[in-house]
């Protein structure tokens, strides 16, 4: 189980790079070319804005949380530096910067095929494997393992806790070392994520006969209630299921109840969340081709 921490960057670095990759749908539809041979190329400014937030930023933060909290990072699996060879540790840090180009690679080619609801997607499916594991994890405590700053205060949940003891070891974490360390960090990888999908959604609409854009307000609402309304919520309730049914029951359950209630076009929550953006999104084939502003 020590790769647990290997496993939640792995799908959210993913989901950031597909986030980033649909902020800029516009200008990756438009591209001249094969949509198969010109999608990742290095000259692309929205891949290297993704390349270096991923490595400047998002990678760094990681390696920082498993420095200063082995056990918490690991959700309480690692005792100390001692435990982590020295591979896996690398690896960890090599993850939260490719799975970020995978994700932007797969969002990217299927928006030059035009199914950007598809892409957007791929963003969900990132943040949605993140939030299952630290909701319910391999064992159904992935909360608890969160919400403790040690393995001590882990150690010491009740067997079947109460709301009200939920409640109080949430509230204890929230002024943790380590819940202050990610406050200090979310007050720089979130800006800066919001301030990029913003900034290449409206360039994007710079593009003639992209319609009206939505105001940056609506997009950061958007990105937020898709993010933690949609992935998390859907996280959430497969749990629940998974609690009550158990896995091989649960686990369906909760696929089609995703694929109601969440991924169904018109009227599934996701689809919902991407019709705020105005993205240019076709059922199949290329989108409208739209000249190039340069």
């Amino acid at each position: 189980m020590e790769s647990t921490m290997v496993q939640v960057d792995v799908f959210w670095s993913y989901g950031i790079g597909a986030s980033f990759a649909t902020a800029a749908a516009y200008r990756l539809a438009n591209r001249p070319g094969s949509p198969h041979h010109r999608v990742l190329r290095w000259s692309d400014p929205y891949l290297m804005g993704t390349v270096l937030y991923c490595s400047l930023l998002f990678a760094p933060s990681g390696v920082w949380l498993l420095w200063g909290f082995p056990d918490w990072e690991t959700m309480q699996v690692a005792r100390g530096h001692e435990v982590l060879p020295a591979w896996l540790v690398a690896l960890f840090a090599a993850t939260n910067v490719s799975q970020g180009l995978l994700g932007y690679w797969v969002a990217a080619r299927l928006i030059a095929a035009g199914r950007v609801y598809a892409a957007f997607l791929q963003a969900g499916v990132g943040y949605l494997g993140m939030f299952f594991i630290l909701v319910h994890g391999w064992d159904g405590r992935g909360y608890q393992r969160f919400f403790s700053a040690d393995r001590k205060t882990f150690a010491a949940w009740p067997e079947h806790p109460g709301f009200g003891q939920a409640l109080t070891r949430v509230g204890d974490w929230l002024s943790s070392p380590v819940a202050l360390t990610l406050y200090g960090m979310g007050a720089v990888l979130v800006p800066v994520m919001l301030k990029a999908i913003v900034s290449w959604l409206g360039s994007g609409r710079h593009e003639p006969g992209s319609g009206a854009a939505p105001g940056h307000v609506r997009i950061v609402l958007a990105v937020l209630s898709a993010v933690f309304g949609v992935a998390l919520g859907s996280a959430v309730a497969s749990s629940v299921l998974i609690h009550l049914l158990g896995w091989w029951l649960g686990v369906p359950a909760a696929v089609a109840l995703i694929a109601l209630a969440v991924v169904r076009r018109g009227t599934g929550a996701a689809h919902r969340a991407f019709g705020l953006l105005a993205l240019p999104d076709v059922h199949g084939g290329r989108p409208r081709q739209v000249p190039s502003a340069g």
